[in-house]
């Protein structure tokens, strides 16, 4: 079983001692019925309210805290795709997974991992029916919205030393100035040796930044649009300002290269075949005075990768295989080898399949086609600071459950992977079985924006797909919000479906 961080039972909000006062009657029998009365309203209550906090029993609620612990730990060290797959498969290896490629034969039962380039990570677990007659498949992304350093960065402007950028995703560039700033990656040098980095997480570790311009010189900027008041070119991190003794030209430039070759034995050549990456600098943490939310970097969408990893991990062998994807590239369309358009989780079922003694090309095309997949992306949470943009009984709400968007896409649903009713409804079958909490939202108004995920490129294997997910507060920006129950709920869900579908 997975394991979970230690609890602190005193931080735990007291969610259960909500009573109900009842007027003392003038007559024993008459307090016994009011009694018995309110007990019974508060039980219908308590079954019909939607929010999930307010239908915990106390052990429930310690669970829900306790996976976001470990939850919290996930996202506060895996910033990157390449941390997030490391650790994936750290943790599989100790559920018992073994590597798809160093296995020779498979069994119903086998639990089994494979890696694409070291960004994107599949799990198995192979069932007892051939896998001609479908998968169970839960997806999600582990690339999020950041700054990403260009091959050639490294500049020094006025006896300050700059790394130049281009932001990744879809952002808002003014979100990302005055604060902390981490970078994650890696150096590969000519020879092969892979240098990982790793600056400003710890609480002795420098960070770095970008400065914005001081509101008392500001009245020019103020008038400019807010795509425009902080343009993409000028998202350069200030990494240094000591000049190197005795260097003529570009002196603090010098001194940050001193600094890399010293810490890390790289030069300023080894930045052309480099991947690294600018990502706000700290811990996820409790958000809320009742601590009933996280507040973290890179949410979108590793909760969902996240809870998808430990519903696979607690599900049994079954008669129908279990897949667990989790991709690169989703922010900037899924593309590239290492995004779910490349053809790696095909190849990766055909490798299977032929592990499993019975492989076929066209039993690979009607394995995938007769699959049933969860697209696990995040939803954008109901908002009411910004209630305009949302259409209140069809959006997602904090503490409601897992969220479910039979469509994406925008403006007339262009776009969209739009998922069958009968698919629907045996998901909902198999959540109400499971008493998994679960909502139906839309991505904002029609007309008012829109967005997408890999639902409608695993569609194109003629597979039933839908999207579902955890709603996100401060979507894309450095620092996202997500409840808590809602967390915990998504994990029951994506297990129900493993179980059940």
């Amino acid at each position: 079983m997975i394991r979970f961080l230690a609890f602190e039972k005193t931080k735990m909000p007291d969610l259960q001692k909500n009573y109900v006062k009842i007027a003392a009657s003038s007559s024993g029998m008459g307090y016994l019925m009011a009694e018995k009365k309110t007990a019974a309203k508060k039980a219908e209550k308590k079954e019909n309210n939607k929010n999930t906090w307010l239908k915990y029993t106390e052990t429930e609620v310690k669970e829900v805290f306790e996976v976001c612990e470990g939850y919290k730990a996930f996202i506060s060290d895996c910033k990157t795709e390449r941390e997030c797959v490391d650790e994936v498969v750290r943790q599989a290896k100790a559920e018992g997974y073994k590597d798809l490629f160093s296995v020779k034969k498979v069994k119903a039962g086998d639990k089994l991992y494979a890696t694409n380039m070291g960004k994107a990570v599949v799990l198995f677990i192979a069932g007892s029916s051939p896998l001609e007659t479908g998968m169970k498949i839960l997806g999600a992304h582990i690339d999020s919205p950041r700054i990403d350093i260009k091959q050639v960065a490294l500049y020094e402007d006025t006896e300050m030393a700059y790394l130049d950028t281009h932001y990744y995703g879809g952002i808002k560039k003014y979100q990302w100035v005055t604060l902390p700033l981490a970078i994650h990656g890696v150096f590969v040098k000519k020879d092969g040796t892979k240098v990982t980095v790793s600056i400003g997480e710890k609480e002795d570790d420098p960070v770095v930044g970008i400065s914005d311009l001081l509101v008392h010189l500001s009245a020019d900027q103020m008038e400019k649009k807010a795509s425009k008041v902080i343009e993409g070119e000028d998202l350069n991190v200030n990494v240094g300002s000591i000049p190197l003794a005795d260097e003529e030209k570009d002196a603090v430039k010098a001194n940050v290269l001193k600094i890399l070759k010293e810490q890390y034995d790289v030069v300023e050549e080894d930045f052309v075949s480099a991947e690294l990456e600018v990502v706000p600098a700290g811990k996820a943490r409790d958000y809320g005075l009742d601590r009933s939310m996280v507040y973290g970097y890179g949410q979108d969408d590793r909760v969902c990768a996240y809870t998808s990893m430990l519903a696979i991990f607690h599900a049994k062998a079954a008669e129908r295989t279990a897949a667990c994807i989790l991709v690169d590239k989703e922010e900037v369309g899924s593309i590239g080898a290492t995004g779910m358009h490349s053809r790696f989780f095909e190849n990766l079922v055909a490798e299977l399949m032929d592990r499993m003694g019975d492989y076929s090309e066209l039993k690979v095309r009607r394995a995938l086609a007769n699959s049933v997949m969860l697209s696990s992306d995040v939803s954008a949470a109901f908002d009411p600071n910004y209630p305009s943009v949302n259409e209140r009984k069809n959006t997602a709400y904090f503490g409601r459950g897992l969220v479910f968007n039979k469509y994406t896409g925008s403006r007339g649903k262009g776009g969209c992977n739009d998922a069958n009713a009968e698919f629907m409804a045996a998901i909902r079958a198999a959540l109400e079985k499971n008493k998994v909490a679960f909502q139906t939202s839309e991505l904002g108004k029609v007309d008012q924006g829109g967005g997408g995920t890999i639902a409608y490129i695993m569609a194109q294997y003629n597979m039933q797909v839908i999207d579902s997910g955890v709603p996100v507060l401060n979507m894309h920006a450095p620092w996202e919000i997500t409840s808590k129950s809602d967390i915990y709920e998504a994990m029951k869900g994506y297990e129900a479906f493993l179980k059940e579908m």
